[in-house]
């Protein structure tokens, strides 16, 4: 991450200081001429008082100087904002990334919720996997903020926000245009440029960025990244307004996950592929239009619609030849969808003798899909396991009423119903059908401030994730023709949470948090498989610590650390979850302006995990560390210095164990797979404002 100075420290907001309560903080920007609803918490040296509304201890907004300031080798460590959370891969730097948080392995995002300005990343009835959510096409450097919050306590929080959301936002204009060139190690290139201009009382803002990077890799990934933005932003009379175009294309060759025994007999490198010709390409290209509408002094209105073009073209294997000796186990999977939607929102001050507020809120996401699992060799297809044709909605409205009872006490109710629709053609067999399913799902908060600089918070609520629009139909097993169960539309997550913020250590602050969350008894599509997997009912249970102390105006520590214990209810001693890490951690540190000098240095944890259900196979643990430094020439001219990896590390970036079957074996072979961190490499950047 390039350095990009547009603010002076003292107004970095920071994680643990959040601004409003999420809704607000996701919905509201102050508009001019409006009344402001989301204060911001500025952090002017030990100045540290609690502010804003958050109805909970784990929600926070983390604004650009610190997005800016934090070195990360790839876009989805943006995510590592979020206290505990981990963004992993196993397959290239094209494919969605494999997330953790909570005692979650969330695949590509089944539980998380992901949103870039309102618009929805995640993906329902997607080919790879539910809630497949890919954040390669946001751009870092036009990200103005990101709110996160965890648990499903939110009203305006629908599908997939269970474990937690997050919500980017992309800044309504740059201040300076700025331009920069990033080339290091394994030929990585990149170049930015974005600028800002006045027209017809608005700010255009046009920007882009290239890729390119072959990764240290035996088999250059070759990867190919475009992006571009064009966003007009107008405010004006109590009103704004913005329309928004986006695109993104990338294609690359990928490196699996490798079987340890293979590295350890010698045949393959740590570096090595099975199969050299894994890969893929997608594109995303996306039109969508924001309004912020102040009504009157006590009410205001904000809608958003949005279109989405999205496709993705993705071959794997992960088995070898366990299922097919002859050809091979690889596999193409297709998807290609077109998304329209809405999001609305309307609140208003009551007047009443207590302070009162009441948000209503409607959705809706239609999606019309095309979406494949087909059998490959070499990525020339030569059978197909399923081919259809997906249509599916979600309706979904909310209410939500805050009320300050005194100075110490106040709470939020609210009751959230989602209502999902769909229908499937099988364009190979039997597994065409229709249906629907609704949910009602109340929630509640209630914070009680004990004392100056002390706030405790209660929660609880129920939320939920869709699930494949395949296996709500699925009639029979499209490999072996048998009878096969079909998943629940909707699954729900029922949860509450205790917790505590704290600004009373000087030049510190604090929050302490405990959850359990029981997920319900449900049937899982594996897009992999092109059928249904049984999972039993889950319990999770944890304790997180954050905190952020500064002890100089230029200066800033960040740190958290988080202890899971997730658990299979009702079925013996067999009860672990595989990849559900029970440890995390991670320690920062910030330095802007020092005589003309910035950087940051970072430090993650992911802990051992299960990889199978009698907790018999363990992964590593990892640890990884990056940091950056930056030197301004001049106001407009700087060069930065990324080491990324600085250690060294020969950890693994994520590992499963599974059977498989390599082309010199007589059998498949139960085995850890492994993909490893990329090793220490440099970047050097030339930062450019204008």
């Amino acid at each position: 991450m390039q350095f990009l100075k547009n603010h002076s420290f003292q107004r970095a907001i920071t994680t643990l200081a959040t601004s409003t309560i999420l809704s607000a903080a996701v919905h509201a920007q102050p508009v001019a001429g409006t009344a402001v609803q989301a204060q911001e918490i500025l952090v002017l040296g030990s100045n540290f008082n609690l502010r804003g509304t958050p109805v909970s201890a784990s929600e926070g907004v983390v604004f650009e100087q610190q997005l800016q300031l934090r070195p990360i080798s790839r876009t989805a460590e943006l995510l590592e904002f979020v206290p505990g959370l981990i963004a992993t891969q196993h397959s290239g730097e094209g494919k969605a990334n494999q997330y953790f948080v909570r005692g979650f392995n969330l695949d590509h995002g089944t539980d998380f919720a992901i949103r870039l300005d309102r618009m929805p990343v995640n993906m329902a009835s997607h080919g790879h996997g539910q809630g497949y959510a890919d954040i390669n096409f946001i751009i870092p450097e036009l990200v103005s903020r990101m709110a996160y919050r965890k648990g499903p306590y939110y009203a305006s929080g629908g599908d997939f926000a269970t474990a937690g959301e997050a919500q980017f936002s992309y800044a309504d204009k740059l201040e300076q245009g700025h331009t920069h060139i990033t080339l290091g190690e394994n030929a990585f290139q990149r170049f930015f440029a974005g600028q800002s201009a006045e027209i017809g009382g608005g700010a255009l803002t046009l920007a882009g960025a290239l890729s390119q990077y072959n990764g240290p890799w035996q088999l250059d990934q070759e990867l190919d990244k475009r992006k571009l933005v064009a966003k007009y932003h107008q405010s004006v009379d109590g009103s704004a307004w913005s329309i928004t175009a986006m695109h993104y294309n990338n294609d690359w060759t990928s490196t699996d996950q490798i079987p340890l025994r293979a590295v350890e007999n010698g045949s393959l490198s740590r570096w090595g592929n099975v199969d050299p010709t894994a890969g893929g390409d997608s594109r995303r290209n996306s039109l969508s239009f924001d309004l912020q509408q102040t009504l009157s002094e006590r009410s205001d209105w904000r809608f958003s619609t949005y279109a989405i073009d999205y496709a993705l073209d993705l071959y794997s294997n992960f088995t070898y030849f366990a299922n097919n000796p002859v050809n091979g186990d690889q596999f193409q999977q297709t998807d290609s969808r077109r998304i329209a939607g809405f999001d609305s929102e309307y609140r208003r001050e009551l007047n009443t003798s207590i302070p009162t507020e009441i948000r209503a809120g409607v959705q809706h996401r239609y999606d019309d899909i095309h979406v494949g699992l087909h059998l490959t060799q070499a990525r020339q297809r030569y059978d197909s396991v399923r081919n259809d044709d997906v249509e599916q909605s979600l309706s979904s409205s909310y209410v939500a009423v805050e009320q300050q009872w005194s100075d110490r006490i106040r709470t939020e109710s609210s009751l959230r119903v989602d209502h999902y629709r769909f229908e499937v053609s099988d364009l190979l067999g039997q597994n065409s059908g229709r249906g629907n399913d609704t949910l009602l799902s109340p929630k509640f908060n209630l914070v009680y401030a004990p004392a100056a600089g002390v706030e405790t918070f209660f929660s609880a609520g129920r939320g939920f994730h869709s699930n494949d629009a395949r296996g709500a139909t699925i009639q029979v097993n499209p490999v072996t023709g048998l009878a096969t169960d079909r998943v629940d539309p909707m699954a729900d997550a029922r949860s509450v949470e205790l917790g505590l913020r704290t600004s009373v250590i000087p030049k510190t602050q604090l929050a302490l948090t405990a959850f359990s969350m029981r997920l319900s008894s449900e049937l899982v599509y594996v897009g992999d498989a092109g059928s249904t997997e049984a999972s039993d009912a889950s319990q999770r249970e944890g304790f997180e610590i954050n905190a952020i102390y500064t002890p100089l105006s230029w200066l800033l520590f960040d740190a958290d650390a988080a202890v899971t214990n997730a658990r299979i209810r009702g079925v013996g001693a067999k009860n672990r979850i595989p990849n559900a890490v029970r440890n995390t951690a991670s320690l920062g540190m910030i330095i802007d302006d020092l005589n003309n000098w910035s950087g940051g240095l970072r430090v993650r944890y992911l802990g051992s995990a299960p990889l199978i259900e009698d907790a018999s196979v363990f992964s590593q643990s990892t640890m990884l560390m990056n940091a950056e430094l930056s030197y301004a020439f001049t106001p407009t001219l700087s060069v930065t210095l990324s080491l990324l990896n600085l250690l060294d590390s020969d950890d693994r970036d994520i590992t499963y164990f599974y059977e498989s079957q390599l082309a010199t074996e007589s059998a498949p072979v139960e085995d850890i797979h492994f993909h490893p961190v990329e090793p220490r490499s440099v970047r050097v950047s030339v930062n450019a404002r204008f």
